[in-house]
């Protein structure tokens, strides 16, 4: 996968000077780390194949930071655990508006424990009013 490239994003210093070390010690030069927010980030223009987020927040929360990082025909995907089928019928609705078809469900068990990994494609660009402010993301999710 050295032909692919990877960034990071993460809001806290801290993670970042540990994935900085994490990086330069497994030698991933195709690996860069942002110490930014995602909506910050996507105020840069810059857009990827695929997003990937685990453990951030619920889903209709997670799809609106993740969404506008992502090209038309890209992917989003979110792992989730057991209450995988509550959250998704919770954020249909930001799945609509985002414009994310769910593709693909892969459920994996570990340890006994189940993961789900939520595959979207984005069918269509992301309205320009999103993503919102976390703020108000949190505050009022679609």
């Amino acid at each position: 996968m050295k032909d692919t490239n990877f960034t990071l994003i993460e809001p806290t210093t801290k993670r970042c000077v540990f994935l900085e070390e994490v990086t330069k010690t497994l030698d991933l030069s195709n690996v860069k780390v942002v110490n930014k927010r995602s909506e910050d980030y996507y105020k840069e223009g810059i857009r990827a194949d695929a997003a990937v987020s685990r453990a951030v927040a619920r889903l209709n929360i997670l799809a609106e930071l993740c969404s506008p990082l992502v090209k038309k025909g890209g992917y989003f995907i979110a792992m989730k655990g057991p209450s995988y089928l509550n959250e998704l019928e919770e954020a249909q609705n930001a799945l609509k508006i985002l414009n994310l078809e769910l593709e693909t469900t892969d459920i994996q068990s570990i340890n006994g424990s189940t993961r789900v990994n939520l595959i979207f494609k984005k069918v269509n660009e992301t309205p320009a009013k999103y993503p919102r402010n976390y703020g108000q993301i949190k505050k009022k999710p679609l």
